[in-house]
């Protein structure tokens, strides 16, 4: 079986795109060049930010479509992570919000792609 460790964000521009995943993710990129970005997550995982404009073959999706979920230890840090974004000015979908699944909230990155914090329940 194989096993998918690696997340692709097709972006505008993957050096704006990597100083917010820098600052959200509290760690640099592995790598960098004017085209593509690397963080190595917990666990292995790796997110990758490609530009829109070089990916091959040609893509047209921009944000929206999928969400990076972050899952925290309580709802007490949703709501924390929730004001601390604001106040930084990310844009913001959805606020603190009780759901079948637990405490969540959702945020836009850069290119409108969506983050959900969430505490399950």
């Amino acid at each position: 079986m194989i096993t998918p460790r690696f997340i692709l964000l097709f972006v505008d521009n993957p050096a704006v795109s990597a100083r917010f995943y820098e600052f959200l993710l509290e760690r640099k990129p592995v790598e960098e060049s004017p085209t593509f970005a690397l963080f190595v997550l917990d666990d292995g995982y790796k997110l990758g930010l490609w530009s829109r404009h070089t990916a091959e073959p040609a893509t047209t999706v921009t944000g929206g479509g999928t969400e990076l979920a972050f899952p925290v230890e309580s709802a007490e840090q949703v709501d924390a992570l929730f004001a601390k974004w604001s106040a930084l000015g990310l844009t913001m979908l959805q606020t603190p919000t009780e759901l079948d699944f637990g405490r969540t909230f959702v945020a836009l990155d850069p290119d409108s792609h969506r983050l959900r914090v969430f505490f399950p329940h």
